[in-house]
């Protein structure tokens, strides 16, 4: 599996959001973005981040960032997410997991003590011109966020 490093040009993508829209992130070029992969919607572990980063929005827009949150979950399970939770994040579906693998974000590893095949909680900071600037891979969920805004400088 192949993973991505800071200087690596992001692997471009569309997505369908949890409204059915679609987004492309060369759409956002000009703006700094996050992109963050999450196992599942509503569980614990990722209703605990995605809540993170909504409640750190302001703070990461303020400093110029996108936030995009991509699981395999069906758009209809992220509009049961967002709702659930007061999501204001964006929320992209990739059920056959094609961007996570380009990202390195899906391929083994290790789950309570068995190595298996999953989404790998990672993390990308793409710079304005398309390019990773910031590359986390087996982040945790709880924690992460304050940390990435400390690693980016951004006020808490």
């Amino acid at each position: 599996m192949d993973r991505l490093a800071a200087g690596d040009t992001a692997p471009d993508f569309t997505l369908t959001d949890d409204a059915g829209s679609e987004v492309t992130l060369s759409d956002l070029r000009g703006r700094k973005v996050i992109v963050y992969f999450y196992p599942a919607a509503m569980t614990p572990g990722c209703t605990k981040q995605a809540c993170d980063f909504t409640e750190s929005l302001d703070s990461l827009r303020g400093g110029g960032y996108e936030v995009l949150g991509i699981s395999p979950d069906k758009p209809e399970k992220l509009a049961k997410f967002r709702e659930k939770d007061a999501l204001s994040i964006t929320l992209l579906s990739d059920p056959d997991k094609a961007v996570m693998t380009s990202y390195g974000a899906f391929g083994e590893k290790k789950l309570y003590g068995k190595v298996v095949q999953g989404v790998i909680r990672s993390t990308f900071v793409i710079d304005e011109h398309g390019v990773v600037e910031l590359a986390q891979y087996n982040v945790k969920a709880t924690g992460h966020v304050a940390k990435l805004r400390k690693d980016l400088g951004l006020a808490s």
